[in-house]
């Protein structure tokens, strides 16, 4: 069984087109192995972004359950079709109110991951919580993964970060990869 850092690094290497993404390993991680323990737990994975990559939202919700990955299915979901209004909620206590139906719903808990920019609504009600699985872009916060939104290659950074994820998820279900080392 591996270790995680060292099959990230290996996965890496693996791919083409996937250099950028050896240095930033450090980064990757730990928020990798919080956010599959999370799944591995039971907990439901809601998928949010902000408006420019809801396309990538979708992609992930299409894909992470795909029946040719023979594995188990996870429970992640959009969180548009959860709450479709929270875009609308500014204030803290809306925030905190939408916060409590999601407490209610998912009684076996659930985490956020969240990709976009951080002046989102998404993003406050996920940096709340200490178990987001957070990718923000062009500013760096803690306990989040940074890009730019600015790189030309921003996209198929995205897609590479997906694949390395669900690589990481199926591996780490099967046994082959040790996630908490």
């Amino acid at each position: 069984m591996q270790q995680l850092l060292a099959w990230t690094l290996e996965t890496i290497r693996e791919e083409d087109c996937f250099s950028w993404m050896e240095e930033r390993r450090y980064d990757w991680a730990p928020l990798v192995r919080n956010a599959v323990a999370q799944l591995a737990e039971g907990k439901t994975m809601l998928v949010a972004t902000d408006t420019q990559r809801e396309w990538f939202g979708r992609y992930i919700v299409d894909h992470i359950n795909a029946p040719e990955k023979n594995r188990p299915f996870f429970p992640v979901f959009p969180f548009a079709s959860t709450f479709p209004h929270i875009a609308q909620l500014h204030h803290t206590q809306d925030l905190e109110l939408a916060e409590d139906m999601l407490d209610i719903a998912f009684g076996n808990g659930y985490f956020l991951w969240y990709i976009g920019k951080s002046e989102h609504s998404l993003m406050k009600l996920a940096y709340k919580r200490d178990d987001s699985f957070m990718w923000i872009l062009d500013e760096t916060i803690g306990d989040s993964f940074y890009l730019r939104s600015s790189d030309a290659l921003l996209d198929i950074k995205l897609l590479q970060l997906f694949r390395l994820f669900d690589k990481t998820l199926t591996e780490a279900l099967f046994g082959e990869l040790d996630i908490e080392a």
